[in-house]
């Protein structure tokens, strides 16, 4: 089991590197620049080649990747053009509320996917199985931001059930050490603030889990049914083993893989997929922030976020690998 996690670690190296290589040409590549940017209105020939010169930005390109990844590998992604902050203390700000979506809306699609396909599969060819094939078509099919808009329509415009937006009312006095505001609100035992968060919560995590929870569905049902038919479930029920058990050791235990494979690949995509719901629900997130960095031409941001993000998409997919080596022993040799 050691090798084989020192053996993934070590395939990182060359995958973050060559994340570091595409981010950096990306967003060198871009219209306008950075020294540009940096300027605004500012900006003429002469004081565009100043800061070029100043930051080293006129410098062959080689010269500059060395630069830039010497100053990542230290911890330090850049600065701000807005704030003059650091990028990485904006990402300890907005990477907590990222997080706690994507796992809210994991857990809504875990917790809802799994279930939901496992039952389609028992009773395969009856309207519940029927049922859940078109949900979960309509789940995949269904954009991430209409879905979003009209969930906040419906329950929070119409019905006045759960807010609009935000993480957390403004009403609330809550001090956030950690900016994961329900970790936070547990610390403080405010429970009151805690149940706020978690309305604020409900339809972001919703919006954003639908497709995970169309796609678990499916997959589940696909695994149980390939699973239910091998050699050693008939053997067991032959034995006469209670239904229950020969669903959950030697089905589900069984089908288990390819679900655990298909929520670890959804854990990363829905990073990506925060975009769209964090805007369309104001959710200070990450992002919001590249999005606000796109409409600015905050290149620092862009670069440090992408980066970080993608990096972490790395790492839950390094985490996925091991699952299987745990839950599927024989895959540890490969």
């Amino acid at each position: 089991m050691l090798r084989f996690v020192v053996r993934r670690l070590l395939l990182l190296v060359p995958i973050l590197l060559g994340l570091s290589i595409l981010v950096f040409l990306w967003i060198r590549a871009l219209p306008a620049g950075p020294a540009q940017s940096l300027l605004g209105e500012r900006a003429t020939p002469e004081t565009i080649a100043q800061i070029e010169e100043q930051y080293g930005l006129d410098r062959p390109l080689h010269i500059q990747y060395w630069r830039y990844l010497k100053t990542v590998a230290q911890g330090d992604l850049g600065t701000t053009i807005r704030t003059r902050r650091p990028v990485t203390e904006e990402v300890k700000e907005r990477f907590p509320a990222t997080i706690e979506l994507a796992m809210a809306a994991l857990l809504f699609a875990t917790l809802f996917g799994i279930p939901l396909g496992f039952v389609a599969a028992k009773r395969y060819g009856t309207w519940i199985d029927h049922s859940s094939l078109v949900a979960s078509l309509i789940g995949i099919s269904i954009p991430i931001f209409f879905l979003a808009i009209l969930l906040k329509y419906v329950f929070a415009v119409q019905l006045g059930w759960l807010p609009t937006v935000g993480r957390i009312s403004v009403l609330i006095d809550l001090e956030h050490p950690t900016n994961f505001y329900t970790l936070d609100a547990l610390i403080a035992l405010d429970f009151v603030a805690f149940w706020d968060v978690i309305k604020h919560l409900i339809l972001p995590a919703i919006a954003l889990g639908s497709i995970p929870l169309a796609v678990t569905a499916r997959i589940t049902r696909a695994a149980v049914l390939d699973v239910q038919n091998e050699d050693y479930v008939r053997t067991a029920r032959a034995k006469g083993l209670p239904p229950r058990v020969v669903d959950i050791r030697h089905i589900f235990r069984n089908a288990l893989l390819p679900i655990s494979t298909i929520i670890g690949l959804q854990t990363g995509l829905l990073l990506s997929g925060a975009v769209l719901t964090e805007t369309v629900f104001a959710f200070p997130g990450m992002g919001t922030w590249l999005v606000e960095a796109i409409r600015q031409r905050d290149y620092p941001v862009l670069q440090g976020g992408i980066l970080f993000v993608s990096f972490v998409f790395v790492i839950v997919n390094l985490i996925v690998d091991i699952s299987y080596a745990l839950i599927n022993p024989r895959i540890r040799v490969s």
